[in-house]
């Protein structure tokens, strides 16, 4: 099915404010998140045809709320709810007119948060974010991920009762654990946003459905809460990172390391947006780590070329980044930024500390980044075979194809006899 552009983005903005709105009047979230997307899939096939409603809103809520009284009517539904409806929910709640009886508040960032539940893992929380909150169908999400519908749609179904049986209200958290819920909820769109941006695993190295996503719940996100430091600093990495898409692949899909990327087609708007924000954030206050990765961005992205980059800047930025909020990740890309201002064997002495945490085991970027930094010393054939080892690693097929054919170059370069890693 087709659906107009225009009418796409009005339902992804509509529905977890539909859903808000059901959740917060019936209780149910499971019902009325099936509720919510039959109205969303009745409204993708109506609206093109006869025209977006006076208000679209209302009239996906009353949809919603139709198809509601119809599943808790029907015999099947009966037996599965029985309990839960006469306890939770009184049948006179559901009978009636189903307006919303408070049309203008908006439960989104409410929503948001129950997405984001403690007891939810990393993944759930994502894939019941992109449906509930992102609007998405189950299969789009499935899609996305490389994984068959039937999987996702079984993730999805054991979120939403996770949520019920760990006693996830509709309200918003109290204050104490708004802000570990808010973390939470920046780390699903983070999540979201690099999926997108570096597929994990698959044929193609970006999946541009969500890391548009990502930056759309996020500009939306940002809307709800416009004096988090934090929301805008993750807004900007997202928007600096996303403006090299362009450049980022070749016509037939192959990857292009930011050394050797055309700078003239990445999306100057994108970069002059994210600059702003990340200035405006970054003086208010405690720095947090998005705020710090969006200032590392902004750096990279007004080099006018690689030569140019201010890598004791990055480094500098780096360095506060590790104690702020260390990870493998950090002190990877910190060692590039110290190959870069201190000399290659610098960065591979610090690689070395990463050497026996089980975080990194098996794990590709490790020795693609021992490879890049061997490259640099001139050791081409101990980076010929860190790259090999990186390529047999790596789950994504272009990332992959990159990575040999740096093998392959260096292995070109390197002397008769091969040194050792």
């Amino acid at each position: 099915m087709i659906v107009d552009r225009r009418v796409e983005d009005l339902l992804r903005e509509l529905a977890p404010q539909v859903l808000g709105a059901l959740v917060r009047r019936y209780g149910m979230f499971d019902a009325c998140e099936d509720a919510v997307q039959e109205a969303l899939l009745v409204a993708a096939q109506k609206w093109p045809a006869d025209g977006v409603p006076d208000n679209p809103r209302g009239w996906l809520i009353t949809v919603g709320a139709h198809r509601l009284l119809d599943e808790v009517r029907s015999e099947s539904a009966r037996r599965r709810r029985e309990e839960t409806v006469s306890l939770a929910t009184p049948q006179s709640a559901l009978v009636g007119a189903p307006a919303d009886a408070e049309p203008d508040r908006d439960d989104s960032l409410t929503l948001l948060f129950l997405c984001c539940h403690p007891a939810l893992a990393a993944p759930s929380q994502v894939a019941l974010t992109l449906r509930a909150v992102g609007g998405l169908s189950t299969e789009q999400i499935a899609t996305a991920f490389l994984v068959p519908t039937a999987t996702m749609a079984q993730r999805i179904s054991r979120a939403k009762a996770s949520v019920q049986a760990a006693g996830g209200s509709f309200a918003m958290p109290d204050a104490a654990e708004r802000a570990g819920r808010l973390r939470a909820v920046l780390q699903v769109l983070y999540l979201i946003f690099n999926e997108g941006y570096a597929t994990t695993a698959g044929p193609d190295l970006t999946a541009p459905q969500l890391s548009d996503e990502a930056i759309r719940l996020t500009r939306w996100l940002r809307r709800l809460l416009p004096d988090d430091a934090e929301v805008a600093g993750l807004l900007a990495l997202m928007l600096l990172t996303d403006a090299r898409r362009p450049a980022r692949t070749t016509p037939d899909g192959g990857l292009v390391p930011l050394a050797e990327q055309d700078r003239r087609l990445w999306d100057r708007a994108r970069i002059a947006e994210g600059v702003a924000l990340v200035s405006e954030a970054l003086p208010r206050g405690l720095v947090g780590p998005y705020q710090l990765q969006a200032a590392i961005a902004a750096v990279h992205d007004e080099a006018p070329a690689m030569a140019d980059t201010d890598w004791p800047q990055i480094l500098a930025l780096y360095t506060l980044l590790e104690q702020v909020a260390p990870s493998p990740a950090v002190t990877l890309n910190r060692a590039v930024a110290v190959g870069h201002v201190h000399g290659p064997q610098a960065g591979l002495d610090l690689l070395t500390t990463l050497d026996g945490d089980s975080r990194m085991t098996n794990h590709h970027r490790l020795l693609a980044t021992r490879a890049h930094l061997l490259e640099q010393a001139g050791d081409h054939a101990a980076a010929a075979i860190a790259y090999r080892a990186a390529a047999a690693l790596a789950t994504n097929l272009p990332e992959r194809r990159h990575l040999t054919t740096r093998a392959t170059r260096n292995e070109g370069r390197a002397p008769s006899q091969r040194s050792a890693l």
